[in-house]
């Protein structure tokens, strides 16, 4: 009797500890991806800038404009490619792409505003939708926030 009694209660402990590493272990998960969400949420649309941007350092300024959205063939009806290559063109301010750094990024519900330092001058704000990953200036320098609809 006295080998049945010394038992007692082995399975609680086992059921217990097994009830704590399993919390523990979602824990440690919920934590680890809520970490990698906020962590890779624009890498999509910081990476569609850095190649804008590897097409800028090689000179390939039609592969660039395409990134707009544009092209030779149909170029932006407010953007033409002359205008590009004053704003991103051997001759422009954004001309020595080695002083180029990404700031700050913002995440807004359809695209991502990135925050562009080109060495000493003001930062350059640019915008790399979600849907088409085609870049843009941004507007404005942080997300608009989302109005309610009038009646």
């Amino acid at each position: 009797m006295s080998g049945f009694l010394e038992s007692y209660g082995a399975g609680e402990e086992q059921r217990s500890r097994w009830i704590k590493r399993t919390v523990l272990a979602a824990l440690i998960l919920a934590a680890l991806g809520t970490t990698a969400y906020f962590l890779l949420r624009n890498y999509r649309e910081v990476q569609q800038a850095k190649r804008f941007f590897e097409l800028l350092d090689r000179r390939d300024y039609a592969a660039a404009y395409a990134l707009w959205g544009c092209t030779e063939e149909s170029p932006c009806k407010h953007y033409t490619l002359e205008k590009f290559m004053e704003d991103w063109g051997p001759q422009s301010a954004h001309a020595n792409t080695a002083d180029r750094k990404i700031t700050k990024t913002r995440g807004c519900k359809d695209g991502v505003i990135l925050e562009v330092q080109f060495g000493s001058n003001p930062p350059d704000y640019l915008w790399v939708d979600r849907q088409t990953r085609n870049l843009g200036f941004a507007p404005w320098p942080v997300c608009n926030p989302v109005l309610p609809k009038e009646p």
